[in-house]
């Protein structure tokens, strides 16, 4: 689903937030993007989504060349996948339920089908009850798990989740990924950047990302490679 070929990310002369990577994505892969911060986890997730584009090499996601790509792509390509940042960016003027439903609301759903899949999301991360609150009454996990209501309202693809458990306690933490795992469970690929190590043995994959790098990556807990690719 995922292809990255020797691709490199440049900002200025010789600053570079990826080098020469080289990954491949399959469909219904966990994989958990490891590292320090600045290692590059978030540069890989963002050029995924086209946020930002390549400055060498090739990547293609679902068959789009994501260097090539032309704005009017954009909207198809980000309709298969769910973005999670840490920042929730949550529309605090809106209900939960309301902030869920805008993904569909922007591409031409009724009314009545956004809400009744955005009850559903709701439900999946178990926060159907909060559906009428506002975003501030809620705590950070309880905002973190409505973020993810509203990036696999559109039933996406791919989910893409950067750091989702920055600056949660245990409990929360927990309960973000278990809602993550659950979508990946019916056959959603999901790629998620952490600096827990904790969560790590719960991927079927993890790569090791280390100044724009990797420089590890390893696959059910058994077989490592080390020496970047996949």
């Amino acid at each position: 689903m995922i292809e990255f070929k020797q691709v490199s990310k440049k900002y200025a002369r010789d600053v570079y937030a990826l080098r020469d990577i080289t990954l491949s994505v399959n469909k219904g892969d966990l994989i958990f993007l490891a590292g320090p911060s600045g290692a590059g986890k978030s540069t890989l997730l963002n050029m995924i989504a086209a946020i930002e584009r390549p400055s060498g090499g090739t990547l293609t996601v679902s068959g789009a060349n994501i260097g090539k790509l032309k704005s009017s792509g954009l909207p198809y390509l980000r309709r298969n996948l769910g973005l999670i940042l840490q920042q929730q960016k949550l529309l605090l003027d809106r209900t939960v339920l309301a902030n869920v439903m805008l993904p569909l609301l922007v591409t031409g759903a009724s009314r009545s089908e956004a809400e009744k899949r955005s009850h559903a999301a709701l439900d999946k991360v178990g926060l159907l009850d909060k559906a009428g609150t506002d975003p501030q009454a809620l705590s950070g996990g309880e905002q973190q798990r409505v973020s993810i209501a509203r990036a696999i309202v559109n039933r996406p693809q791919i989910i893409l989740a950067d750091e989702p458990t920055a600056n949660l306690d245990r409990d929360n933490a927990d309960k973000v990924l278990d809602a993550l795992k659950s979508f990946h469970a019916v056959g959603v690929t999901c790629l998620i950047s952490t600096h827990d190590e904790q969560f790590l043995g719960s991927a079927n994959r993890v790569v090791f990302l280390d100044q724009g790098r990797i420089v590890d990556h390893w696959q059910n807990s058994a077989m490592r490679a080390t020496g970047g690719g996949a």
